[in-house]
This record gives C-alpha cells, sequence and structure tokens, in this order.
C-alpha cells in the first residue's frame, strides 16, 4: 500500500497461484477527503491487472467493463472471478506472485515464488521450468497512478547458487523494503545445500547475477520465513517461523515442548 499522485491510495498485490497475476488497486480520490465524507477509499476505485511487454514497457489493464475484452462481464462478477477477467484482458501470466513493496525511489517489487509448470519461458518469466524464482520490479509513468511503467528483473534466484556462496537462497515470497533502500527476502520452498528456509538482505541499488545478498537468519527443518514488522527505529525486527517442522513435531524441537 502506498500514496500515489494526489493522495489516491494505491494497492498493489500478487495473486499466489502459477500463471496467475500482479494486480493494483487505485482509489477513486484524494484517501483523506473519502474519509472525510465518510467514505473508504478502498471501495470506490480501479483494479488493474499487469501486461509485462518484452521490451521492457508493461501497461495496466482496466478490470472493469469499461474495457471492451471485458464485455458481457458486470463488475460483481469482474471482482468475483477476478482471474478470469485477467486472462480475457491479456496480462501477463506470472510465476506465483507473492509480496510487493515500494523502495525509495518509488520502485515497486514483487517476489515471485517459482513455476515448476511453465514450460515457455517470456521476458517477465526468465526460466522454464523455474524452480527457484526470481524478483520482478516496476516504476509506474505518473507516481503509482498511471496506466504504464517500465520493468526489469532485479534477481533470478538461480542466480544466487555458486557452491560455498552466502549467496544462495530459493523461493522468495516475503519481501519488505526499508527506509535505506534494503530489500528483505523471505523463502518459502526448497533451498538448496541442504538449507533451511531463511532470510536474506540485498540493496536496491544493485542488481544483477553478482549482487551482494547477505543471510541474515535461518529457520528450522520445514518452517517458512514469512512476515516482518520492526520498531519505529528500526533497531529491532519481528519475523515469523511459520509451520516449524510442517505438522511433525518430531522433526524439530522448535517450539520447546512447554515444562511443568
Amino acid at each position: 500500500m502506498v500514496e500515489g499522485r494526489g493522495g489516491r491510495i494505491v494497492g498493489h498485490m500478487g495473486d499466489d497461484q502459477r500463471f496467475d497475476y500482479i494486480y493494483k488497486f487505485v482509489s477513486e480520490r484524494n484517501w483523506k477527503s473519502m474519509r472525510a465524507q465518510g467514505m473508504s477509499p478502498l471501495d470506490h476505485g480501479t483494479l488493474y491487472a499487469a501486461k509485462f511487454n518484452d521490451d521492457g514497457s508493461g501497461d495496466w489493464l482496466e478490470l472493469s467493463p469499461n474495457n471492451p475484452a471485458l464485455a458481457g462481464m458486470s463488475l460483481e462478477e469482474i471482482l468475483t472471478f477476478a482471474r478470469v477477467a485477467a486472462d480475457k484482458a491479456g496480462a501477463t501470466p506470472m510465476d506465483r506472485p507473492e509480496w510487493t513493496t515500494v523502495a525509495p525511489n518509488g520502485d515497486v517489487y514483487c517476489a515471485l515464488t517459482n513455476n515448476s509448470a511453465r514450460t515457455v519461458a517470456d521476458a517477465a518469466n526468465p526460466l522454464a521450468p523455474n524452480a527457484d524464482g526470481h524478483i520482478i520490479r516496476w516504476h509506474d509513468s505518473d507516481q503509482h497512478t498511471g496506466l504504464s511503467f517500465t520493468w526489469d528483473i532485479f534477481i533470478i534466484a538461480q542466480d544466487t547458487h555458486a557452491d560455498g556462496d552466502e549467496r544462495t537462497f530459493s523461493d522468495p515470497d516475503g519481501i519488505w523494503i526499508d527506509p535505506d533502500g534494503r530489500i528483505f527476502i523471505q523463502t518459502d520452498g526448497g533451498q538448496k545445500k541442504g538449507l533451511n528456509n531463511q532470510m536474506v538482505v540485498a540493496s536496491t541499488y544493485d542488481s544483477g547475477p553478482d549482487m551482494d545478498v547477505r543471510r541474515l537468519f535461518s529457520g528450522v527443518t520445514s518452517d517458512e520465513i514469512t512476515g516482518i514488522a520492526v520498531t519505529p527505529d528500526r533497531r529491532t525486527m519481528f519475523i515469523n517461523t511459520q509451520h516449524p517442522g510442517n505438522g511433525d513435531p518430531t522433526r524439530t524441537n522448535f517450539p520447546p515442548p512447554p515444562t511443568v
């Protein structure tokens, strides 16, 4: 969620399913004026799906009856069956879009966890199959409220898998960028080299196959690292280790059993 041009609220979303979509919602007007009139800025606005063109440009495709590609669908049908509407509108099927986050310079990042079912690569999803995922980023043409954007690939997880390299991670899921431009990447999936799921950190001012990535935290057997929050002074960070042992208490001693 971010405040866009004119004080409009913009929500960026990923649909965590193979071959589904990245969306944004833009409120109808300035959120403060809407609240002053007793209106929720999340109830009045426009939903869009992203189309990533091969030349590094992109388009936000309106998901409403105003779009000729959605003729015959009511707004209620479009919102209920957003995946179907995005199919018809021509959005780009992605490799399991997960968290989104916004950098200090306005770039928006989205974690694409993986897609073992992809057989044909494209510019925005460059591996087929995509076993380990990647992170894509874009910059909106009009402070998050525009109808177009430019984009590039921030990092491909496979590029971090050199032997003995601390940079190794797979299956990005949770991501968050701090005010200094650090991107914290949390994983959910099979990690290489016998690693458990983990959290790594990199700089958004860097990119490419050789960018600097540092491991901050390793989880326990069969967990997922997700969720992140910091105190206002950013000296304390809270993260989650989800389903340690994946339901099997014999696989890990975390958390320890209560003592009487």
